[in-house]
């Protein structure tokens, strides 16, 4: 492997580089990096190879002998959301890769703006969904690097959904290039307007809130509930605790009833997702209700009957099963098959439902389960008095691949 530069552009404009980029970028027999990154160089006398694909870059690399010095050119920084990073982690010998820092869109924006970029918080929605609607409610400043369908009209016509229409935003388009513009208008406006592909996005919020209650168990009367059964406040926080959260998770609810569990899992996932699989027409209206209501976008209502509705999911690292209508042993399959080492808490109001986990299990001598039982009494209010009124009890099962 020869020596490598992998090297921070900045925004674009050639002129924004510094000097020890020039520097080995001029001593370096050839260039690689995508179309964009590469057109300012394309005349250097250099030999260019174009691909933004780690494989291909490596691959390439390969062919080069030893004492040879060869730059893979980033836009940006190379530690800001770069193909720095999967560079160095899979490479064999990282001693041989020299980082070349550069100016991050978000520096430069933030220049342009006059604002300082220290208490900014960064969301990445190139290609994904990471709770933007969560940080916005929350932060003063917060800085988006859009992509794909992730538009700044599209993304302001979310943060209308959530009532955050007032909101102003800045537009950043073609950074340091030179049809460079910059738009600074209320979220609705710019819902409507349309921008170049290569943008960035800064939204101010002057009265940011610190919405959550810390731990999970919400109040049962917060959610919208209409006539589907929902899983109450003290089996929910018990119930969330076994599932044992990490903050980038992919979960599932199946049989997401209102969406209560659903609503508090995605409130407590930074970065990770929740996929509410629902079949009756009245709970799925009520899930994307509590929705809205609670401002959790990190969280998709699935119309699907379980276990056919699991099928196109990402793969799952915990699993909540609220309702399994009968299916249980087909879900548990699809799922352990998606990912052996799932996570799954099953909630069983019924002795059958109990059985059919137990029976599973025996059937899996690698898989083991945890069971609770769990019986909750609330006071309540009667005439002077205050009686204890118990719920039904209710089975929590915790299943996983034995450790």
């Amino acid at each position: 492997m020869p020596k490598v530069n992998v090297i921070g552009i900045g925004p674009g404009n050639e002129r924004l580089m510094t000097k020890e980029a020039e520097n080995a970028i001029k001593n370096s027999s050839s260039l690689l990096g995508d179309k964009r990154v590469m057109a300012p160089f394309e005349k250097s006398g250099k030999t260019v190879f174009y691909s933004s694909s780690i494989k291909e870059i490596t691959d390439y690399l390969n062919t080069f002998p030893e004492n040879e010095e060869v730059s893979i050119l980033v836009s940006g920084d190379v530690g800001f959301y770069s193909l720095a990073k999967a560079l160095t982690e899979q490479s064999k010998d990282n001693s041989k890769i020299n980082l070349i820092c550069g100016i991050s869109s978000l520096q430069y924006f933030c220049s342009k703006l006059r604002v300082s970029w220290d208490d900014v918080v960064t969301v990445s929605l190139h290609g994904r969904n990471n709770g933007l609607i969560d940080k916005v409610i929350s932060n003063h400043k917060v800085f988006v690097l859009t992509g794909g369908k992730n538009t700044p009209a599209e993304i302001c016509k979310s943060l209308c959904d959530y009532g955050l229409g007032s909101l102003e935003v800045s537009v950043g388009e073609d950074l340091s290039y030179q049809d460079e513009r910059i738009t600074t208008a209320l979220a609705f406006r710019i819902a409507e307007m349309s921008f170049s592909s290569l943008n960035v996005m800064m939204i101010f919020n002057p009265n940011p809130t610190a919405k959550h209650i810390v731990t999970h168990g919400l109040p049962d009367d917060l959610f919208i509930r209409g006539n589907v059964p929902m899983t109450k406040q003290e089996i929910r926080a018990v119930t969330i605790s076994k599932l044992q959260l990490c903050a980038k998770d992919i979960v599932y609810d199946i049989g997401a009833g209102t969406g209560s569990v659903s609503v508090e899992i995605a409130r407590q996932l930074k970065d990770g997702f929740v996929y509410a699989v629902e079949k009756d027409p009245e709970a799925l209206e009520l899930i994307e209700k509590n929705r809205q209501k609670f401002s959790v976008d990190n969280l998709s209502v699935i119309s699907a009957d379980a276990p056919d509705g699991l099928q196109n999911l990402p793969k799952p690292d915990k699993v909540f099963i609220g309702g399994s209508g009968g299916n249980l042993s087909g879900i548990l399959d699809i799922l352990f098959d998606k990912n052996p080492d799932v996570r799954i808490v099953v909630n069983a109001i019924t002795l059958e439902t109990l059985n059919e986990a137990v029976g599973y299990c025996k059937q899996k001598p690698d898989l083991e389960a945890e069971i609770i039982n769990m019986t909750v009494s609330k006071s309540k209010k009667i005439g002077g008095y205050n009686l204890m009124t118990g719920q039904n009890p209710v089975y929590v099962i915790t299943i996983q691949k034995q450790m």
